[in-house]
């Protein structure tokens, strides 16, 4: 059966296929769906004319129709099938998932099929087929499987156009509520916008800097040096606007410019000669060679030479259909227009930034085809209309050079974007303040790809003022939430968010926090704008002093609008009682109401059946469990608690209850043996041995504490074994999947272990305490004590502790 959940989620069981209405086409035979499946194989989209039943199976279809298979023959190939006959069988190993949904996009347009992967469509293409006799009238999208059941959610249907800018910002973006007429207009007047390209400037006086004057009738046609300049090689100059073409007719000239502006274009086989004339003159290889090329076909079949009919030559483009956003698809040559920013040769405006003076002379037509703003700017009458010159405040002149060099080349400089964080940021909001949709994808894309903890706060403070920036902010305010501790502890960059994210965050289905208090803590500081890190007491010191108003100024309303979120009934009583004792709850109201209702509750167990529905009394969700440190060898650690299978029965070794697994640098042997690290039995020896890794040699203990397991990882006990090897430098490490390490200690010269069988422990402080591992290890990086061998690790005991999940 097919199950729906709220509309945007629904299982297809196997042999089936689901149907919907809404699910189809604007335009027959042209559209994308984009879609996330779950499945361990066999993702099956069909497309036919009309709506299936449920029952329906497309083996079994005899009307036309296209069938995508994806992850066939156990999730090793891709099939497309045409009326029920395979057009395309090929390899394409891992394309479904069964651990996890993954993001596809499937597009018709006149017969070819293209399929990517991701949540953006037409980015991430990995296969094309063109079908030689297209299907122009499917129209309907049916959702199937094969022999397994398959899920599918957020199933969306988009419109194919010239530009597929917009497709992007439709998938990933809320709809912005409130607009003004104005507004509505002038983002309908953008979307038309969108469509835009260099055709719309073809033999248009609008920012044209020179002239054609062709034949005897000395008609005139209108041009842009930049556009020609990179396309050939043709002999203008600065100063020179009127190119005279007195032996050229009108149609040729037209061809030739339409071939550059548009990428093709149709003239009369008598024209092929002239054309290929003018084309050589002014060095357009690209339109010469098909030229010579068609005349080529001409001569061998004279038949066709006397056909009287029109020729086609179109610039050869890589991704036919697919976004062709300027220059590509032109014979336009990328390095001739980045010579022409960098020389400002033919250049028609100078660009000024308060505060930073010059910064380029680069080509109105060019900033006009990808910005709309600028676009307006030089063709409504605005004195940048008649001025050659603009100046521009508040913006960046590093972030504007960079949309620059987009502009001209397509792409950006990686290398240099990457390496400075708040460039990146600039660039978004320079992106989204100038319209330029392909670079603010970009600067989203890449924004994700390299989020962490650390750079979640400096990008909400950006992008929450950005309406079209709803999926990275989603992203961020639930990597924030997810990494609650560390992103309050770590730094204290969050006080400068507004106080919606702030709230959005704390109620978050995800969110991670090791206990109410530091959500407590989270919220006082942020009311009073900390400047450094301190929890609940120091604003219990400071309140004594100075009145509530005076501390909180502006935010104090917020905060208690904020504090109703934090979960007091789950908090210590003995914790609650400091509380409804402090100078908070005497100064204010809703604070030690919040307090003592939280201990009524706590003291008396109330256990009323609409407790489970208020959140306040819910635990939050992956809230971890905190294991911490009390003495050498005790029984309060992960490892232990491990063996216990998580608190649920006796103890047992963890490695052979396969709870964790412990590996060493060096084989298994009588001594490297991974069971006597978590024994809690003395071992007399016990050594992992060295290795060679990056060119060092080294040698640990590794830790993997499952993949649904986590630690937050504050303090570590080692027992040195029976022997004298003692240990002088080591690290303890943390990674997620086992090749990135990052270090939670590092020893230097450590002479705390002097004695065979001594225990030793230490804490794990800094911001990295606050960042869950799936592993850890410890890694001796210099020689021990031991002259015979000294890079044997010899340890038969390892504790860990912190927060797990």
């Amino acid at each position: 059966m097919i199950e729906m959940k709220e509309k945007k989620f629904l299982t297809v069981a196997p042999f089936e296929c689901a149907w919907r209405k809404d699910l189809k086409f604007r335009e027959a035979g042209r559209g994308c769906v984009a879609f996330e499946a779950f499945a361990h194989n066999d993702v099956t989209l069909v497309f036919r004319e009309n709506v299936g039943s449920q029952h329906y199976h497309y083996k079994r279809d005899n009307s036309p129709h296209y069938t995508i298979i994806l992850g066939s023959h156990r999730n090793k190939r891709l099939k497309i099938e045409v009326d029920g006959k395979t057009v395309v069988d090929v390899a394409g190993v891992g394309l479904c998932c069964s651990s996890a949904f993954q993001s596809y996009w499937i597009s018709i347009y006149d017969g070819l099929i293209s399929i990517g992967k991701g949540r953006y469509p037409f980015q991430n293409l990995f296969f094309q087929w063109l079908d030689s006799n297209p299907n122009c009238s499917v129209r309907y999208i049916g959702l199937s499987s094969w022999d397994k059941h398959v899920g599918y959610r957020n199933v969306n249907v988009l419109p194919l156009t010239h530009n597929h800018i917009s497709l992007w910002k439709h998938v990933d973006c809320g709809e912005v509520e409130g607009e003004e007429d104005g507004e509505e207009e002038l983002k309908d007047e953008f979307m038309g916008y969108a469509n835009w390209g260099l055709e719309n400037f073809l033999e248009s006086w609008e920012l044209s800097d020179m002239v054609f004057v062709i034949g005897t009738e000395e008609r005139h046609v209108p041009a842009h040096k930049a556009i020609l300049v990179a396309s050939g090689n043709w002999p203008l100059s600065s100063s020179e606007d009127v190119v005279r073409l007195h032996d050229v007719t009108y149609p040729v000239l037209h061809a030739l410019l339409q071939y550059i502006y548009t990428g093709q274009t149709q003239i009369p086989e008598s024209q092929l000669g002239p054309l290929r004339a003018l084309g050589l003159h002014f060095e357009v290889i690209p339109l010469v060679k098909q030229c010579e090329e068609t005349m080529e076909r001409f001569k061998l079949n004279k038949k066709l030479f006397d056909s009287g009919k029109s020729v086609v030559l179109s610039y050869p483009s890589s991704q036919p259909h697919c976004c062709a956003t300027f220059p590509s698809g032109l014979p336009v040559n990328v390095q001739k227009l980045k010579q022409l920013l960098l020389t400002g040769k033919y250049s028609d405006v100078k660009i000024d930034i308060e505060g930073h003076g010059f910064v380029a002379q680069p080509h109105k037509i060019v900033l006009s085809l990808w910005s709309f703003p600028f676009a307006k700017m030089f063709t409504n009458g605005m004195s940048e209309t008649m001025s050659s010159e603009v100046s521009l405040r508040d913006v960046s002149p590093e972030a504007f050079k960079a949309m620059l060099e987009f502009m001209y080349g397509g792409e950006l400089d990686m290398e240099a974007i990457m390496g400075s964080g708040a460039l990146l940021l600039q660039l978004l909001l320079l992106s989204d303040q100038f319209g330029v949709g392909l670079l603010h994808q970009e600067c989203c894309k890449m924004l994700l790809e390299c989020l962490s903890e650390d750079s979640v706060c400096p990008i909400l403070e950006v992008v929450t003022s950005i309406p079209s920036c709803k999926l990275l902010e989603e992203t961020c305010q639930r990597k924030f939430a997810m990494h609650f501790d560390y992103c309050t502890t770590a730094s204290i960059d969050f006080v400068l968010l507004d106080e919606t994210i702030l709230s959005n965050i704390i109620q978050h289905p995800d969110l991670t926090v090791t206990s109410e208090e530091k959500v407590l803590n989270a919220i006082l500081m942020w009311g009073l704008k900390a400047k450094e890190f301190y929890g609940w007491e120091m604003v219990d010191e400071l309140i004594i002093t100075s009145a509530p108003k005076q501390l909180f100024g502006e935010r104090l309303q917020s905060v208690q609008d904020l504090l109703p979120f934090v979960r007091f009934p789950l908090l210590p009583h003995a914790l609650l009682k400091k509380l409804e004792k402090s100078s908070i709850s005497r100064h204010i109201y809703n604070f030690d109401n919040l307090v003592k209702e939280a201990i009524y509750c706590v003291e008396y167990r109330l256990a009323r059946p609409e407790d489970g529905q208020n959140v306040r009394f819910q635990h939050r969700r992956s809230s971890y469990k905190e294991l911490q440190y009390i003495c050498d060898g005790d029984s309060n650690g992960v490892l232990y608690f491990a063996g216990t299978s998580y608190g649920e029965h006796q103890w047992v070794n963890p490695v052979l209850s396969k709870r964790i697994t412990v590996t060493a640098s060096s084989p298994p042997t009588r001594y490297t043996d991974p069971k006597v690290l978590v024994s809690r039995t003395y071992q007399g020896t016990s050594f992992a041995g060295p290795r060679m890794e990056d060119g060092h040699k080294c040698a640990w203990w590794a830790v993997d504490i499952g993949e649904e397991h986590q630690l937050m990882c504050n303090y570590y006990t080692l027992r040195q074994d029976g022997s004298r090897a003692f240990m002088r430098s080591w690290n303890l490490q943390g990674s997620l999947d086992g090749k990135t390490w990052t270090n939670l200690r590092v020893h230097e010269n450590d002479q705390t272990v002097c004695k065979a069988g001594q225990f030793a422990s230490w804490p794990v402080v800094g911001p990295n305490a606050l960042l869950p591992f799936r592993f850890l290890r410890v890694i001796l990086t210099s020689p021990t004590t031991d002259v015979s061998n000294p890079w044997n690790f010899c340890i038969c005991f390892l504790e860990l502790y912190g927060y797990f999940h």
